[in-house]
């Protein structure tokens, strides 16, 4: 099973690598107005994102539409004292940012810049593959998979929403007994949408 989840990874990375910077381009565009039309985007004022590496569908137009329509927005970082766990800090145009040891920028550690995930109303969550029952396949770090444990066991706190290139979606995803479903995923042709 193991083999097959990181089978998948390495097949859907390649896609998402191969993509053509004017169509990474028009995709990041598209997901602007998917994302645009979610009903819970009208009383979220607190939204973390990420920053796009290896080829995830880009994400800096999206923090720059949402900064025009007065939303704050924020990073991961990965946490420096808790092992597999995020932190996440305030992000505007002006954020100093370093790389962390996967080679990912994240904001430089502020402690006055962090807020508790429970504050946050939406966390977008990068993904390497969907299927078609909202099954995530990630990098395999579980960083997110606890950052979204209080979500997935009550529906509380931050509600997680998937990003991702159209040909990051596969029928059917091989899923380990832990392995929670997303609620939705944006995509730059449609939204996703298991609730």
């Amino acid at each position: 099973m193991s083999e097959s989840r990181q089978q998948f990874r390495q097949t859907i990375r390649q896609k998402r690598q191969q993509l053509a910077s004017d169509v990474q381009h028009l995709a990041a565009l598209d997901l602007v107005r998917q994302f645009s039309s979610l009903p819970e985007l009208s009383s979220a004022e607190h939204i973390a994102l990420y920053l796009s590496t290896d080829g995830e569908i880009e994400t800096m137009p999206l923090i720059e539409w949402l900064w025009q329509q007065g939303k704050k927005t924020y990073l991961p970082v990965l946490h420096p004292f808790s092992k597999g766990h995020l932190l996440f800090l305030h992000y505007h145009a002006n954020t100093p940012l370093v790389e962390n040891r996967f080679y990912i920028p994240e904001p430089k550690l502020d402690q006055t810049q962090v807020i508790p995930v429970e504050k946050l109303d939406l966390i977008c969550t990068p993904l390497v593959g969907f299927d078609s029952s909202g099954q995530r396949l990630g990098m395999g770090g579980g960083y997110y998979d606890r950052t979204l444990a209080k979500w997935f066991a009550c529906s509380q706190g931050a509600k997680p929403i998937g990003l991702a290139h159209d040909c990051q979606h596969v029928d059917v995803l091989p899923a380990e007994q832990w392995d929670v479903p997303l609620p939705k995923i944006v995509t730059p042709s449609r939204i996703w949408d298991w609730e």
